[in-house]
C-alpha cells in the first residue's frame, strides 16, 4: 500500500510539473508573439480574476481596465465653483519646460519688442523649424537666465487687448495633408505641445508615431474637473482631434474615466475609446499606454493633454493660436480654492492674489507629487493646469516616529486612514525622515499598475546597467508614472529624479 501511495505521488507531481513547465513556455512564445498576457489569459488554468473581476460599466461598452494598484491621496482644498478671469499682466515661456532642446536656444527677439499672440520668440538651435511663440500679445520685457546662461524665461507684459497673428490653415484632405499639418504647428508653436514616448521630450516631426494617446481625466490629488476643463469647447477637441489623425498612420487613443458614467468627451469621435476605473495613477497617460498597447523597442508615441489638443483644433479652425487655459487654484492654504481663466505662462503672484492669507506655505506649480516648487514671483509651467498650496514643512515633530499625532495621508498602516475613508487631509511638505538604505520592501509593486519590477528598475538606474533598465521597462515610464512611489518610499529615495537620470542616459546612447 505505501508503494501504491508513493507511485501515485510521484505521478501527480511529474504531471504537475510537466504542466507547469508547458504553462511557462505558453506564457513566454505569447509575450514574444506580442500578446498582453495580462488582458488575455493565455495560461492553461483559469485565473482568479476570471471569476471575481468586476464587470465593465454599460457606458463603458468596451475596452474597460479595472486597475486595483495605486493609491488617492485625498487632500483638503479641492477647486470648486465656476470659472471666473483673473486679470494677470506678466507671462512667460521658459524653455525649461521643454525636454530634449538646446539650454540656450536662439532668440529672435529682443527687450522691447512688440509681440502678437502666435509671434516667435526662439527656436530650438537642433530643429530651427520648431518656432516657440508668444503665449499673448504684448512687449517683451525681461529675457532672464539661469545656471550657465542658459535662458530661463522669456516675459511679456500683456497688452488689454489681446491680438494674434494669423496662419494660413492648410486643408486636411490630399497627399501633403501630414506635411501641411506638421508645418502649420510649428510655425504657430502648437507644435511644441506635443510629448513624445520613449522618454517623454519634445516631439520629432521627421518621426510617424505608432498612435497618439490623449488622457481625458486625472487622477492626482486635487487635479481639476475635466467637466469644467472642457466646458462648451467640446468642438475645438473634436477639430484637434481630426488633426491629430492625420499626424499618425496608427490610432489617436483617448482614455477616459470608467467612474463616471458621463463624460463632456465620450461623444467625440475619430478616436479608440477606452475605460479606466482606479486609484491614481490610472488617469497618467504612461499608465494607460501599458495596459492599452506598450511601447516596444524602436517604437515612438505621441501624448498630449485635452487643452493641448483643443488649442491645436482652435488653431485650425480659427487661424490664430489660442493659448488659453483653465486653472485650479488648490490647496489647504489657499483662501478661495475656485478655477480660472488665464493663459499659458500666467504669473503666479498675480493668479494668487488674495488667496495666500499666512507666511510658510509652499507654492507648487501642478500637483504635490509632480509638480514644481516656485517662488511667489515664478511663472506656471507650460503642462500644468493646476496650482496647489500647502504648508511648509518647516517644523519637527518629536518623536513623530514613536508617536505619530498628527492625522496625514499615508499608504502605511500606522494611521487608521481606512477607517475614515472620506476623509481629507491638510498635509504639509514634510518628509518625516531623512534618506536611508535603499531597502526592498514591495511598497513600489503595490503602488505602480504596471507588469515590471519597479525597485529593481531603480538599482539598475543607478547602477548605469543599460540593459536591465531597458528589459525592466523603462521606456514606458515618466516622472509623474513614478510619483506615488516616491511618496510611499520608506527609503525617502528621489525617484523621479533618479527615473529622469535613467532615461537621458539611455537616450543619449541612441
Amino acid at each position: 500500500m505505501l508503494t501504491t501511495v508513493l507511485i501515485i505521488v510521484g505521478v501527480v507531481l511529474l504531471l504537475a510539473s510537466i504542466l507547469s513547465i508547458t504553462d511557462n513556455l505558453i506564457q513566454i512564445e505569447a509575450k514574444k508573439s506580442g500578446i498582453d498576457t495580462q488582458k488575455e489569459n493565455m495560461s492553461l488554468f483559469p485565473r482568479v480574476s476570471d471569476f471575481t473581476s468586476a464587470k465593465a460599466p454599460s457606458f463603458a461598452k468596451e475596452n474597460f481596465h479595472l486597475l486595483k494598484k495605486g493609491h488617492n491621496i485625498k487632500l483638503a482644498g479641492e477647486a470648486s465653483g465656476g470659472v471666473t478671469h483673473v486679470g494677470v499682466n506678466r507671462y512667460a515661456i521658459q524653455p525649461t519646460n521643454f525636454r530634449g532642446i538646446a539650454p540656450i536656444p536662439k532668440m529672435v527677439v529682443e527687450l522691447g519688442n512688440e509681440v502678437k499672440a502666435g509671434d516667435v520668440l526662439f527656436y530650438d538651435k537642433g530643429n530651427p523649424d520648431v518656432k516657440f511663440t508668444a503665449p499673448v500679445s504684448g512687449e517683451v520685457v525681461e529675457i532672464n537666465r539661469g545656471e550657465k546662461r542658459a535662458i530661463s524665461e522669456v516675459v511679456i507684459l500683456a497688452d488689454k487687448t489681446q491680438t494674434h497673428k494669423s496662419f494660413d490653415i492648410p486643408s486636411l484632405d490630399g497627399n501633403d495633408a501630414r506635411q501641411n499639418v506638421i508645418n502649420t504647428l510649428m510655425s504657430s508653436g502648437a507644435w511644441t505641445l506635443i510629448n513624445s514616448r520613449p522618454f517623454d521630450t519634445l516631439a520629432d516631426p521627421a518621426v510617424t508615431p505608432r498612435d497618439i494617446f490623449i488622457s481625458g481625466f486625472d487622477t492626482a490629488p486635487l487635479a481639476p474637473s475635466m467637466d469644467v476643463i472642457v466646458g462648451n469647447r467640446a468642438k475645438d477637441f473634436q477639430a484637434g482631434v481630426d488633426v491629430l489623425n492625420k499626424l499618425t498612420d496608427g490610432k489617436v487613443i483617448l482614455s477616459l474615466d470608467g467612474s463616471k458614467s458621463s463624460s463632456p468627451l465620450a461623444s467625440i469621435e475619430n478616436v479608440e475609446k477606452h475605460w479606466f476605473k482606479g486609484p491614481h495613477p490610472a488617469g497618467n497617460v504612461g499608465i494607460q499606454i501599458h495596459h492599452i498597447s506598450p511601447i516596444k523597442l524602436k517604437e515612438v508615441v505621441w501624448t498630449l493633454g485635452v487643452q493641448d489638443v483643443m488649442t491645436i483644433g482652435t488653431l485650425f479652425s480659427k487661424g490664430h493660436l489660442d493659448m488659453s487655459r483653465v486653472v485650479a487654484i488648490t490647496g489647504s492654504e489657499v483662501k478661495y480654492p475656485s478655477y480660472v481663466k488665464t493663459y499659458v505662462g500666467a504669473n503666479l503672484s498675480e493668479l494668487l492674489t488674495g488667496q495666500i492669507e499666512k507666511e510658510g506655505t509652499r507654492i507648487i506649480s501642478g500637483d504635490v507629487l509632480s509638480g514644481k516648487q516656485k517662488e511667489m514671483a515664478g511663472y506656471l509651467d507650460i503642462k500644468d493646469d493646476q496650482i496647489t498650496v500647502i504648508e511648509e514643512g518647516n517644523d519637527h515633530e518629536l518623536f513623530g516616529w514613536l508617536l505619530p499625532i498628527s492625522p496625514r495621508p499615508s499608504v502605511s498602516g500606522t494611521f487608521p486612514n481606512f477607517l475614515f475613508p472620506n476623509h481629507k487631509f491638510q498635509a504639509n511638505t514634510n518628509t518625516h525622515g531623512e534618506k536611508r538604505a535603499f531597502v526592498m520592501t514591495g511598497e513600489y509593486e503595490n503602488m505602480l499598475p504596471v507588469n515590471t519590477y519597479p525597485q529593481h528598475l531603480f538599482k539598475a538606474i543607478i547602477t548605469n546597467d543599460y540593459e536591465r533598465m531597458e528589459g525592466l521597462g523603462i521606456h514606458e515610464l515618466s516622472e509623474e508614472d513614478v510619483a506615488l512611489c516616491e511618496f510611499a518610499c520608506t527609503s525617502k529615495q528621489p525617484l523621479q529624479s533618479i527615473l529622469r537620470e535613467g532615461l537621458d542616459m539611455i537616450r543619449a546612447q541612441q
